[in-house]
């Protein structure tokens, strides 16, 4: 099982990073299957970052083998999304890239890929996603996935040019605006629509 993410598919979340440019293709990273976290578990904090921010994103698992999916073939690929959390030590992420090295340590740290309950959407519903993050009874993010620079079947086929994707595997589509730090015991709650999908505790 494989965990993808895409980066800097909102324009309203580019624009709180201070980042203008528009990305050509999607930007693509990994998290290794030890970053999973589900079931409700609760996400303790690491010692190793001073500021873990959140980062809700609409998450989907890919229900076949596919490579090289033609676009329009991707729809067939997925019918079950949630809601997730791409957990990221900000901190760490600066200094990597102030140094110009790498930054997996800041976003594929153990349990940074935090997993909600997945439903089916039917596939005309597909293109209008409305979901939510809740913290402590606070909406502090909302998304529609209409508002993404790559939509869902544009990520499928592009990842799919170099990566196998294969039955079980994830891919977080990326995070709209309004993304921030979480401290302990803050309850996360998200939702698709008015139903509850992740419910878990910091810790």
């Amino acid at each position: 099982m494989k965990i993808i993410a895409v980066g800097w598919n909102y324009h309203d979340h580019n624009k709180e990073m201070n980042r203008s440019f528009i990305p050509k293709e999607p930007t693509i990273f990994m998290k290794p299957d030890s970053a999973l976290l589900k079931d409700g578990k609760p996400f303790f904090i690491p010692d190793f970052s001073e500021r873990i921010e959140y980062e809700a994103e609409l998450v989907i698992k890919i229900n076949r083998l596919g490579k090289n999916i033609a676009p329009r073939f991707a729809h067939r690929y997925y019918n079950e999304v949630t809601v997730g959390i791409d957990f990221t030590a900000r901190d760490l992420q600066q200094k990597q890239r102030e140094n110009g090295a790498p930054w997996e340590i800041s976003k594929a740290f153990d349990s940074s890929a935090v997993v909600g309950k997945f439903i089916e959407i039917p596939e005309e519903q597909r293109n209008n996603i409305d979901f939510h993050l809740d913290i402590n009874e606070k909406t502090v993010q909302k998304g529609n996935n209409a508002e993404m620079i790559f939509k869902i079947d544009e990520i499928i086929a592009y990842v799919s040019r170099f990566f196998t994707l294969k039955i079980g595997d994830l891919i977080f589509t990326g995070t709209p605006s309004g993304v921030g730090p979480v401290s302990i015991d803050d309850h996360l709650q998200g939702y698709i629509g008015d139903k509850k999908l992740l419910d878990f505790y910091v810790k």
